[in-house]
């Protein structure tokens, strides 16, 4: 198959709709952000790229960053992990306050912002300190995606941390439910951090081959996770990687993914690749517009879906 043509003849398809969909401006780091920007790239199992666009250009991942944190816990501590948090879809914005009240302050799954602090409280748990738990999330994604220069951008942590009462507000109240751990602006703050974590969708796109391999890295042959807790996390991305946009995402791409509000996507074809895709403006759900179209147009050609 031929990709690159591809990839190149999905570029020149979504460019129109660059004027569709809005950047995350409730994060003041991100307001200024130009939407008219567009990259996707899929990485093969012999570790062969294709891109198109600004591929090389960094952008904070956001909530991408929750499928490495929920890798790490579920390492860590297996099933044991669903007694804090569920798998099922929320069916409510990813920071939504009512349904985590009304379920006594379980969050639905780990892909919503409630669900993700709680992860990152169980990593602190698990390193036993903040500033530890931050460094081995950030050495396990430039593991994954064999690049040691990946870091994170502490302009857009900072704006983060200055408004984010909502997620402090989402910990406080798991935290009332003693369905939290340790000091909350302390977690917040390592959440943020990894949110804030920068990477290109050559990166993005190499870091997600272990989750079409069954939990071990094609090209390195490392195993990181078992393939059980692979596929767990695969049917999760599915599910609930789109938030309250995952059902469409499921009908119109057909494959697992996640998305984060800086506008990248990554999504997995089993045993064959990993796929990033990047354009900053989002729809009404907090999902890239453009690339939500581009990944639609990529299983059209290719006929690459899990149904």
């Amino acid at each position: 198959m031929d990709y690159q043509s591809i990839l190149e003849e999905i570029a020149k398809e979504v460019t129109p709709l660059f004027i569709d969909g809005k950047v995350a401006d409730y994060i003041p780091a991100l307001a200024s952000v130009n939407k008219e920007q567009f990259a996707m790239s899929i990485t093969l199992f012999d570790g062969t790229q294709y891109s198109v666009g600004r591929a090389d250009t960094l952008f904070s991942i956001q909530s991408i960053s929750k499928v490495f944190t929920f890798t790490l816990a579920l390492k860590f501590y297996g099933s044991d992990m669903y007694k804090r948090i569920g798998h099922e879809p929320s069916g409510n914005p990813f920071n939504s306050l009512i349904q985590l009240e009304y379920e006594n302050g379980k969050p639905r799954n780990p892909f919503i912002n409630a669900g993700a602090l709680n992860v990152s409280d169980v990593l602190v748990n698990y390193y036993k300190d903040d500033e530890k738990a931050y460094k081995e999330i950030l050495n396990f994604i430039q593991a994954i995606a064999d690049d040691e220069t990946i870091g994170f951008n502490c302009e857009v942590a900072k704006s983060e941390m200055e408004h984010g009462f909502r997620n402090i507000a989402l910990a406080n109240l798991m935290k009332s439910f003693n369905n939290f751990d340790n000091d909350v602006n302390r977690v917040v703050d390592v959440y943020f951090r990894h949110c804030s974590i920068e990477m290109n969708t050559k990166m993005l796109s190499r870091a997600m081959l272990y989750l079409a391999n069954h939990g071990k890295d094609p090209v390195s042959d490392k195993s990181y996770i078992t393939p059980a807790q692979a596929k767990r996390i695969n049917a999760i991305m599915l599910t609930c990687g789109h938030y309250d946009a995952s059902g469409d995402f499921a009908y119109n791409v057909g494959l697992p993914g996640k998305s984060g509000v800086g506008g990248g996507i990554v999504a997995i074809v089993p045993k064959v690749m990993g796929i990033s895709v990047w354009s900053p403006g989002l729809n009404a759900q907090g999902n890239s517009f453009v690339g939500t179209k581009a990944l639609e147009l990529f299983t059209d050609k290719t006929g690459l879906s899990i149904f």
